[in-house]
């Protein structure tokens, strides 16, 4: 079997596809054999065309002037700053994981890849390895792994490969453990506090250990879950205020990223104003700089789940059981709009019209505004 070689992409041509990831109307499978590319590498484009659209509103037309005068006592003071701040940087690089090493290559700089690669201490090799995408059996065990995490959310990547054994289905703890990382789903039950932030995020106290919540927009959970699709899958982000069980806002993403969350968060916070705090778990896309600036610039503590707090998990994990088992595992969803549409449906009747016993039979709108109501006449 022949190699295939390496291909060159245009410009335009990655614009286009990322242009194309951005809409988000398609999955990242759908996208992949679309364009004929990979998901990672679309994934890629996508960030650089976001990171990079500030630029072209900010560029500015300056008029031509003369050349200055070289001083090279000047220069060479300044060239061995750039030595030491090259240095700094390289060895803050290189404390990274891997992929998120590999993450930082940009593929149309004029530094050549192997140098690139070897300021972040990684091979070039593994720069130019692309894994193959979801198959359509991983996608089928991922789709059962999300239905016995809803049924058993204590249970672990050993425990799931037992269960999915005995249903006959032969896989091995570390493709478990792999999957369940792609999922973002982990194991939910007491233990120490081992979870370690990306490189220079902040990790935030748990607020909530004896705060009692007795009134809407005190406290608000935000979390991501995982959504099966007919081919391939998307994430749900919601904002649900504690209180009430009632879901402020939502998003719905085909890749995993921080943008899709802060847009659902912005979204709450203009329509509802600010609570006491907000509580996530420690995962990337709470812990980064754009998610907590937009909460510390609107006034609102921080919490996040740690050591002691497992409960809390449970409480979020009811919504995905009702989102799961009451929508999104009757539809088989069969494209991105289909699902977001469906999805939204659903989450207008769960806050309208389900009731709940935890609620005294109230629908979360319900319990929401009329406590609102009870504490404005007070």
């Amino acid at each position: 079997m022949s190699k295939r070689p390496r291909r060159n992409h245009a410009p335009a041509f990655k614009a286009k596809v990322a242009l194309a990831a951005i809409k988000g109307e398609k999955t990242l499978a759908e996208l992949a054999q679309q364009f004929d590319v990979h998901p990672n590498q679309i994934t890629q484009w996508k960030a650089q065309l976001l990171e990079g659209a500030a630029g072209v509103f900010g560029s500015e037309i300056r008029s031509e002037s003369p050349a200055p005068t070289v001083d090279l006592k000047s220069l060479h003071a300044k060239i061995g700053e750039l030595t030491l701040e090259n240095d700094f940087l390289g060895r803050r690089a290189q404390q990274g994981r891997h992929v998120e090493r590999k993450a930082m290559i940009d593929r149309s700089h004029a530094l050549p890849i192997a140098k690139q690669a070897k300021a972040l201490g990684i091979s070039r090799g593994s720069v130019y390895y692309l894994p193959r995408p979801t198959s359509a059996a991983d996608l089928a065990i991922m789709r059962r792994m999300d239905e016995l995490h809803l049924d058993f959310p204590f249970a672990g990547s050993r425990m799931l490969r037992d269960l999915l054994n005995a249903e006959g289905v032969e896989v091995g703890r570390r493709h478990v453990a792999t999957l369940m990382k792609r999922m973002g789903i982990e194991a939910i039950y007491r233990k120490p506090n081992t979870s370690k932030p990306a490189p220079g995020h902040k990790i935030y106290p748990y607020l909530l250990r004896k705060t009692k919540v007795v009134r809407p927009d005190h406290v608000w959970a935000m979390d991501i879950t995982y959504i099966p699709m007919a081919r391939g899958f998307v994430y749900l982000a919601a904002v649900v205020d504690w209180f009430s069980r009632r879901v402020l806002s939502h998003r719905v993403s085909i890749t995993m990223e921080a943008d899709f969350c802060v847009e659902a968060l912005e979204e709450a916070l203009a329509k509802h104003g600010q609570p006491e705090i907000l509580n996530t778990d420690q995962g990337s896309q709470f812990t980064g700089a754009a998610f907590t600036d937009v909460l510390l610039k609107a006034g609102v503590a921080i919490s996040m789940d740690g050591k002691g707090s497992w409960r809390d998990n449970v409480f979020v994990e009811r919504l995905w059981r009702s989102v799961k088992y009451e929508e999104a595992y009757l539809k088989a969803y069969k494209t991105v709009v289909e699902a977001r549409a469906s999805i939204a449906s659903y989450l207008h009747f769960y806050n309208s019209r389900r009731p709940h016993s935890s609620l005294d039979r109230q629908t979360p709108d319900q319990a929401y505004f009329n406590r609102l109501s009870q504490i404005a006449a007070a």
